[in-house]
């Protein structure tokens, strides 16, 4: 398994679908950064929840993850999909490109 990289257009849209009211995302920047801001419904993913998430979560439903800048994400991604998501995205330019509608 793999993940895909997304960039911010196609991110809003999947999570605009109606699909996408059932995808993940999830923020693995650090916690004082996702208090200061995050996506709408992101999950805080950090190593004290990471085992909990994955034995909770929808395998199914598409999972989009982001960090600062679209870098430590495609790391993760590929831990998730190898985890067994089927459907898992780095977002391209993460939370900056986001912030800024990229």
């Amino acid at each position: 398994m793999n993940y895909v990289r997304i960039n911010v257009e196609d991110a809003r849209a999947l999570l605009a679908t109606e699909a996408g009211k059932q995808a993940q995302i999830v923020d693995v920047r650090d916690e004082q950064s996702y208090a200061q801001g995050h996506i709408e419904s992101a999950i805080h993913l950090d190593n004290s929840n990471l085992q909990n998430f994955v034995e909770t979560a929808d395998f199914d439903a598409p999972l989009i993850v982001y960090c600062y800048h679209g870098n430590m994400s495609q790391s993760a991604a590929a831990y998730l999909s190898a985890q067994g998501f089927t459907d898992a995205y780095s977002l391209d330019g993460g939370y900056e490109a986001w912030s800024a509608g990229f």
